[in-house]
């Protein structure tokens, strides 16, 4: 078991180099020029097009759920215990520099996720009436290569057995056990449980589940944070300076916490940012692909909305909320030291707020990576394996609510890495279809489908 950790650590520090942070940043960088900042200058469009399909849906477009519904279940998986347990982590290893690097990933991944999010639903397959997309399928149809496609399927259902399962177990048993004293052993079995019921209803289940729930557990936890960061509205100016003086320098140690070279800064940064926003994975695609849409872009600018909210918005509330509360000099890491910063802000009642909110977030993430890892394994075997895999899922909450908290980030890490590099290869392959899908939308002009040889 050492030896694997030891072989993952330095596999690790080779993924999440120079050579990841290259990628991810870059694809983002290089949609950013050709879309001419789409991120910036269509986002109210974006926001405008969004609260039109909340009020309205044509039943006539194809697809399995709502817009709105395939929105919030992609809002599901990226709104987890990244946000909470995540940006913590990032801190207290990374120093407050390092959410610098977190909302650079997602100003960049707000255009990447647009990219994913127009190319899974054109390039998306109709099975017997039930629709099939994300990265493997504009792989497979688009770039025509299917080794890559399978490449990617492999490691986006062992990715999702890491960043949707353990990982979310893992915060969730943390912050109830530090909290309540709740055995690590009864959050794997009450979350298995859970997870269960609502996994084997498939995607319309999961997004009736997550179109309720995904609101008020985002309006709540912003409302708790902000009400944080106003008490300590002092110290804001302050949090801001050390976030932007050390995103480009190392810190030295301070109380507890240990220090940070630049690298590490970056690295746990970016690393964590994409965590959070999960722009560059391919995940987000496969939630997106199901909606009942006319234009595959009028689905990626919900994409655009999607990672705002969760790296910009929701990713920013808890790291200020840790800053300006001083406890991120405390050595605490992981969802406990954002308890930690909510119980400083608001006595007595913060550590509950934050409990509430991880196991909302854990258990939404889980069930929509579940699904995800699903597709990915129906993709390799077809459908016979679906009910296998949600049985498999169950017993990686034990093992992720039971194992230690830096061994399952560090295997997530790896995993997610694993899974980005063919989509980041691959949406770099067919920007072309991007910027001719966006260029033929935002024109106004009619969008003609066209699936040469798509199904044979």
């Amino acid at each position: 078991m050492g030896f694997l950790l030891d072989f993952n650590d330095w596999l690790n520090g080779i993924l999440w180099g120079p050579f990841m942070l290259t990628l991810v940043v870059g694809i983002g960088l290089y949609f950013t020029i050709v879309l001419k900042g789409i991120q910036f200058t269509q986002f109210s469009r974006a926001c405008r097009e969004i609260w039109r399909k909340i009020r309205f849906v044509d039943d006539k477009d194809k697809g399995d759920i709502s817009p709105f519904q395939a929105l919030t279940t992609a809002i599901a998986s990226t709104v987890g215990v990244g946000n909470i347990a995540g940006v913590a982590t990032a801190i207290a290893i990374g120093g407050p520099g390092a959410i610098f690097w977190m909302w650079v990933c997602g100003i960049l991944g707000m255009v990447t996720n647009f990219a994913e999010v127009t190319l899974g639903v054109h390039y998306r397959e109709f099975r017997g009436g039930v629709v099939a997309g994300g990265p493997m399928y504009y792989i497979k149809n688009g770039l025509k290569m299917p080794w890559l496609a399978v490449l990617f399927s492999i490691f986006g259902a062992l990715a999702a057995l890491g960043i949707g399962n353990m990982v979310q177990a893992n915060s969730m048993a943390d912050v109830l056990n530090s909290s309540f004293g709740l055995p690590h052993l009864w959050t794997g079995i009450i979350l298995a449980v859970f997870v269960g019921i609502v996994t084997l209803g498939g995607i319309k289940r999961i997004a009736q589940v997550c179109s309720t729930v995904v609101p008020l557990m985002a309006l709540f936890y912003i409302v708790a944070a902000m009400i944080i960061i106003i008490i300590n509205i002092a110290q804001v100016p302050a949090a801001f300076g050390l976030i932007f003086s050390y995103a480009f320098r190392p810190m030295s140690a301070v109380g507890g916490f240990a220090g940070a070279t630049l690298m590490m800064t970056l690295r746990f940064g970016i690393a964590r940012g994409v965590f959070s926003n999960e722009a560059g994975l391919g995940s987000t695609p496969i939630a997106h692909s199901t909606a009942k849409v006319d234009h595959p872009v009028r689905q990626g600018v919900w994409g655009l909305f999607e990672v705002f909210t969760d790296t910009i918005v929701l990713c920013t509330m808890t790291a200020l909320a840790i800053i300006t509360t001083g406890v991120w000099q405390s050595g605490v890491t992981g969802a406990s030291l954002t308890a930690m910063a909510f119980d400083a802000g608001l006595p007595g009642k913060g550590g509950l707020l934050v409990s509430i909110g991880v196991i909302l977030f854990a258990y939404t993430t889980t069930i929509v990576w579940c699904y995800y890892g699903e597709k990915c394994a129906e993709y390799l075997f077809g459908t016979k394996i679906v009910v296998p895999y949600r049985i498999i899922w169950l017993p990686f909450l034990f093992i992720g609510a039971l194992g230690g908290l830096k061994m399952v980030w560090d295997v997530a890490d790896t995993l997610n890495a694993l899974m980005a590099i063919p989509n980041i290869v691959a949406l770099a392959m067919l920007s072309g279809v991007v910027v001719k899908l966006t260029k033929e939308f935002f024109s106004a002009e009619e969008y003609v489908e066209i699936k040469k040889s798509i199904n044979q």
